[in-house]
Parts: structure tokens; C-alpha cells; sequence
């Protein structure tokens, strides 16, 4: 497969929830809890963000290291996505410093296991850009040799005096040069702000990249993202691949809260998606 049709709504355009936060959702637990959470915690909660959010999803990503089998064996009723980075965090704990292609996933058992496309995570810094160019080709080429959607996040980490959204530009232009199946990008301006102003940033990414793009919920409230969305797909993009955005309030007992909160939510954003989206097929 090397088209989003498995990942899609009939629509055309893409309403996908993101479930491969890793230590990250290890310090939400906590800071939910006042207690750390154990790896079984990690993958009871992604499973039931799966059970409860995929059937109304058209993809569903999820890392390796806690669920991805299990989640593949479910057989759920939308595209599933493979996390294929390594995300590297500072001694102590913080943000991710920088990521890796993770060598342990073969695309190929990837592809067999139910994989219908794999995702790489790229920090996109002006230094040592060459680097980061050269990793984003070798993850297009690996998921192409397999038959698999590629799914590239350009996420841009200004330094100090750097502007946001231009960096966000400029990682679309660089990394959309690489023709991966699909970009996910961050909402200029994190989605704060005139929307019209936001909507022009968002027709400069549509405009950089040869394919289609999405939006992820990195820094834009559960409140502001259905605003976000809609904002963007008027400008062009494709829908979106979100995961706090759609689930973050359902923790630490969350059947309850997705079956209700995130489920409505998500019908709503992917109401937004059908009726603004640019359907992927015209951005290929």
C-alpha cells in the first residue's frame, strides 16, 4: 500500500487519533495521580483508547514498546500506524532531546503484523540539518521498499531569537521535498491568535509541501483544536493526527470519559474534517 486509503474516511480527508506517547504519558499519570505509573498502566490506558476511539477514527498510531501487537491483534476497524522512532530524553526526564529510525522494527513484519503505514518523529533544528535530512530519506525509503505509507512529523524546536512558525515553514519545505506519503505538522502559532493570520500560515505550509498534511494537537488546547482543524483544512490540509487533544481529560479511569467526552469529540472533529478537508487524493 502507498496510498492513505487505508487511513481515511470516505470523505477523503483523515481523522486519526495519535497513541504513542511513551514517557510522556508516564509523567500525565503522574501528574494526574501524584504516583508513577507502571508499564501495564501505560498499555491497559492505550488499549482502551484504542477499543473506545477506533472504531470512530479512519487511523490509529501506536508504538511498539506498549501495544502495538496487542492493538493489531484487535483488528480494529481503521488504518493502523507504527511508531518507527527511538525518542531520546535527557538524563532525568524532559522533553525529547532528539530521535532515531528504530532499527528494531522491520517494515516488513510491520507491514505482515497489520501495519498499514509507520511514522518517524524528526526535531527539525537549523544545526545539523544535513543529518536530519539524511534519516527523514532513509525512513521514505524504508517504508516505500516495504509497501507502507510513510508519515513524516516535522516538529519544529526554535532556538532562542528563532521565529516559530518560520522554522515550521521551513521544515515543511525541507522535509516535504522527500515526497513521504504524508507530512503531520504543528499548528502555526499553536493555533492562538487572528485565525485568518493562522490560515495564511497554514496556505504556506499547503503551498511548501508536495503532499498531503495534517495537523497535530502538540500546544494547542482541547478547547482551541476543533478551531485549529477547521482553520487548517480551509487552508488546505488533510485533517488530522491528534492525540491529547482528543483524549488527555479521560485520565487516569478513562473508560467512562472516552466512551462519552472523547467520543463526541471525535465525531465532532471528524465532522470538521469531512466538510472542510482537502481530501487527500487532491493533494497526492
Amino acid at each position: 500500500m502507498t496510498n492513505l486509503a487505508d487511513l481515511s474516511r470516505p470523505s477523503g480527508g483523515l481523522a486519526m487519533v495519535a497513541m504513542d506517547q511513551r514517557e510522556s504519558l508516564r509523567t500525565m499519570f503522574a501528574e494526574r495521580t501524584g504516583e508513577p505509573a507502571a508499564d501495564a498502566d501505560l498499555v491497559r490506558f492505550k488499549l482502551a483508547v484504542a477499543d473506545e476511539l477506533g472504531p470512530h477514527a479512519s487511523g490509529f498510531l501506536i508504538d511498539r514498546t506498549y501495544g502495538f501487537e496487542q492493538v493489531a491483534a484487535r483488528g480494529l476497524p481503521c488504518g493502523l500506524i507504527l511508531a518507527a522512532d527511538t525518542l531520546v530524553h535527557p538524563p532525568g526526564g524532559g522533553p525529547v532531546a532528539r530521535t532515531e529510525i528504530d532499527k528494531g522494527i522491520d517494515p516488513g513484519w510491520a507491514r505482515t503484523t497489520g501495519a498499514s503505514a509507520l511514522k518517524l518523529l524528526l526535531l527539525w533544528r537549523r544545526e545539523d540539518r544535513d543529518a536530519r535530512l539524511a534519516m527523514a530519506a532513509e525512513f521514505v525509503d524504508r517504508c516505500a521498499s516495504a509497501g507502507l505509507v510513510s508519515i513524516l512529523e516535522g516538529v519544529a524546536r526554535p532556538a532562542p531569537g528563532e521565529d516559530f512558525d518560520e522554522l515550521l515553514l521551513e521544515a515543511a519545505t525541507e522535509l516535504g521535498a522527500l515526497r513521504p506519503t504524508l507530512y503531520k505538522a504543528q499548528v502555526p502559532r499553536h493555533g492562538k491568535g487572528d485565525p485568518v493570520e493562522v490560515g495564511r500560515l497554514c496556505e504556506r505550509v499547503t503551498a511548501a509541501l508536495p503532499v498531503p498534511w495534517v495537523v497535530l494537537s502538540q500546544g494547542v488546547s482541547i478547547a482551541d483544536f476543533p478551531g485549529a482543524v477547521r482553520t487548517a483544512c480551509a487552508a488546505g490540509a488533510s485533517g488530522f493526527l491528534a492525540g491529547r487533544a482528543v483524549w488527555s481529560d479521560t485520565l487516569p479511569d478513562p473508560v467512562p470519559l472516552l466512551r462519552t467526552r472523547a467520543v463526541d469529540r471525535l465525531r465532532a472533529l471528524a465532522e470538521v474534517v469531512d466538510t472542510t478537508a482537502r481530501p487527500w487524493q487532491e493533494a497526492a
